[in-house]
């Protein structure tokens, strides 16, 4: 019966395996062929004189990302991968691969990003690329376990809407019978309807569209939201539940995916040290403005070369809180003491924003007045403004994109690569 590679030891008497051939090399009496499958590379050693008619046939029909089922017998020998070969008694070619390659899986031909997506299911052969999804399967695991832990429900919100979440144009029309739709920015308004349902903790993941023009290394048009929300909590509750849930995630990446981590040569991941800092927004200009020498104004926000200036000073994951209520969105909860400052919070990674959140403003006459005050019009919000007239609790949430967590936890230089299939301006397939 077939066994995945990594299960091949050099204890193993026989063994059937089933994969794609990685790399071949024919020495004239001798070929190896190095056979890879999603749990590892095993080589594969061919002896031409002592092996049969149909091994020797079967092996001149194959070729490099050939699919092949080997059954052999299994030999100990050091200088192999994982310290054991397989010396074949039956080789099969199941799919056999065309060739020239549209790239290289083993990587000795360098290819640029746009190629390695055009080719995506060869691409996603390659063990370093098939390493971050591993990482990336296994931290949405670890969120959800991690929700799941604390009382949360999990629920799925539209991706079809009405009405924009945040107003503004960044957003993608469609056309749905004879309404006036778009695609989803965000889960917000569904989430806290949620909380006027009394479920109290929410969470989703799901993906989100946003049709920014932007050609950035950190930007995608379909991303991957966490979103949670909370009810009797505030902006410090939800903070908390964050940087828990941020070292939980790095913990359980380090448990779990070894392998993965080591097969794009990062080790164990170094484990952000919680409480984050919490850094005021006007501290955070300040400190920008310092360091560039370029003043930033309050109530500016804070873009991409103040954001890298403060990042390099902070070290690790930090938290920018006590915005200016004019410069985030409508739900925010500004300060009763001081409602040109709002309880709303960035997570933060030396590279780029993480996650927003805030406590929510819960009552139905002030939330009104503050989309009145961002330039809407509060009748097209009247799905999502009646439960604030029955009884909303107060409730604080963030949302957390999943590529830039992934992104920034493997060092890796585009945002694309977190994704299988990433949607931006330019690409709509495959």
């Amino acid at each position: 019966m077939r066994i995945p590679i990594r299960e091949v030891t050099p204890e193993s008497e026989t063994a059937e395996v089933l994969g794609w051939v990685h790399e071949i090399r024919d020495l004239g009496g001798l070929t190896f062929f190095l056979v890879r499958d999603w749990s590892g590379i095993l080589q594969v050693t061919v002896p031409k004189k002592k092996v049969g008619d149909q091994v020797l046939s079967a092996i001149r029909n194959a070729s490099r990302e050939s699919l092949v089922l080997v059954k052999g017998k299994v030999k100990a020998i050091e200088k192999a991968p994982g310290g054991r070969e397989l010396v074949p008694d039956e080789f099969e070619v199941v799919s056999r691969s065309e060739s020239p390659l549209p790239l290289d899986v083993v990587e000795k031909v360098p290819a640029e990003l746009d190629t390695r997506l055009d080719a995506r299911f060869l691409d996603a052969r390659r063990p370093r690329v098939a390493a971050v999804f591993q990482v990336r399967s296994a931290v949405l695991h670890a969120i959800s376990d991690f929700l799941y832990s604390r009382g949360f429900v999990n629920i799925s919100t539209p991706k079809i809407v009405a009405a924009a979440t945040e107003g503004g144009t960044e957003l993608f029309p469609i056309a749905y019978f004879e309404k006036e739709a778009f695609l989803n920015q965000s889960p917000q308004l569904y989430k806290q309807m949620m909380m006027g349902a009394g479920f109290e903790k929410v969470f989703e993941i799901g993906p989100i569209f946003r049709a920014e023009e932007h050609n950035t290394t950190k930007h995608l048009n379909e991303a991957t939201s966490i979103d949670i929300e909370v009810s009797f909590a505030d902006h410090h509750v939800v903070m908390d539940l964050l940087e828990k849930l941020i070292v939980a995630v790095y913990r359980e990446v380090n448990e779990r995916c070894a392998p993965a981590l080591e097969s794009l040569e990062i080790g164990p991941l170094p484990v952000p040290k919680a409480p984050f800092p919490r850094l005021p927004y006007a501290e955070a200009i300040r400190m920008a403005s310092d360091a560039t020498g370029e003043p930033i104004a309050y109530g500016d926000d804070i873009g991409t070369i103040a954001e890298k200036t403060v990042g390099e000073q902070m070290g690790d994951h930090y938290f920018i809180i006590d915005w200016p209520t004019e410069i985030k969105p409508y739900y925010a909860m500004p300060y009763e003491d001081n409602p040109g400052v709002c309880k709303a919070f960035d997570l933060m990674h030396p590279r780029m924003e993480l996650s927003s959140g805030s406590q929510r403003v819960h009552q139905h006459d002030l939330l009104v007045r503050q989309i009145r005050a961002k330039g809407l019009d509060p009748d097209n919000f009247e799905f999502y403004l009646d439960p604030f007239r029955y009884g909303m609790p107060p409730h604080a949430g963030w949302g957390l994109g999943a590529e830039r967590l992934i992104m920034t936890m493997l060092s890796l230089g585009n945002i694309r690569e977190a994704v299988l299939f990433p949607r931006d301006r330019h690409r709509l397939t495959p």
